[in-house]
């Protein structure tokens, strides 16, 4: 195939107007390219490269993860992450995402119609747009728990809706902070990114641990040494109401939520301070993780 054809566009007047004569109005440069070839290595992030290649352990400072859709893509911008390219349907450049375009600076926009797009990724674009941006340096968990006084752990939980979800619920619901384990689903997965909305972007996060082996031991004695005592989302004998005042007068508590069908494991809930249930009716014995980390999350949340 021929190889992909750039050109540069000329845009005169304010982000989301359509194109005019004013001279007196900035100019946005956008550097458009249309994509006659599928196998360009530039196209590489958007079609070929895995969750694991893009994420690259061994170089992380060449990391990149993928965002969707203008709004989400928005809150990636606004939270200073650094975008590398773009893809989108034709019509976007003058469309909904031509504000995103005025705020990527020289980032290139490969382009085509909604058909070709979905050929070269294998899905359907959400609001016709992704962008590639550069990996942040990773946090540590001292870093995003110095002053946080109500933090998430997700141990072990690899569906990256779920993580999403719970996500956007911790934004959402007046968590400091999410943790997960080395067995968790990455926040900057394509997925896990859309589904929170972007709010990923706005909830500091952190591996804990490097490896499956460092949780819950090591993971449960760095939490403590933080001061934060544990309370283990989970039904056992010993299990106390979500509304137990006692949990609501510890002033750093972390919420420990475990995987989709066994939960947490039994070493995690022995290991933590607290093993809380949330009452239920119909004789329903448990939620969805997301659902239950959103009510666990407006009532620990709020004290």
């Amino acid at each position: 195939m021929r190889q992909n054809q750039r050109k540069h566009a000329r845009w005169s007047g304010s982000p989301g107007q359509s194109e005019k004569k004013n001279t007196k109005e900035p100019f946005f440069f956008f550097f458009i390219i249309e994509i006659t070839d599928f196998f360009a290595p530039e196209l590489d992030v958007y079609a070929r490269l895995t969750q694991a290649q893009l994420r690259n352990r061994l170089e992380p400072e060449k990391g990149v993860f993928i965002a969707e859709s203008p709004k989400v893509i928005a809150r990636a911008l606004d939270a200073g992450y650094q975008p590398l390219s773009l893809l989108m349907e034709r019509k976007q450049i003058t469309g909904p995402a031509q504000d995103i375009l005025t705020r990527c600076g020289d980032a290139p926009v490969y382009t085509a119609d909604r058909e070709m797009l979905a050929r070269l990724t294998g899905y359907e674009l959400t609001r016709g747009v992704l962008c590639a941006f550069r990996r942040p340096a990773p946090r540590t968990v001292e870093q995003v728990c110095r002053d946080a006084r109500r933090v998430a752990v997700l141990e072990g939980i690899v569906d990256s809706t779920n993580v999403g979800a719970i996500f956007r619920s911790a934004a959402a619901l007046n968590m400091d902070a999410v943790l997960i384990t080395p067995s968790c689903c990455d926040p900057l997965c394509r997925r896990a990114v859309r589904v929170s909305m972007g709010t990923v972007f706005q909830v500091p996060w952190a591996q804990i641990g490097t490896t499956p082996a460092d949780w819950p031991e090591h993971g449960m004695a760095q939490l403590h040494a933080l001061g934060f005592k544990t309370a283990a989302m989970a039904l056992s004998d010993r299990s106390v109401s979500i509304d137990d005042n006692a949990l609501a007068a510890e002033p750093k508590l972390a919420i420990v939520l475990g995987t989709e069908g066994d939960g947490l494991a039994h070493s995690t809930i022995a290991a933590c301070d607290y093993t809380v249930k949330i009452p239920m009716s119909h004789g329903v014995d448990s939620l969805n993780v997301a659902a239950a980390s959103a009510v666990a999350f407006w009532q620990l949340g709020r004290t």
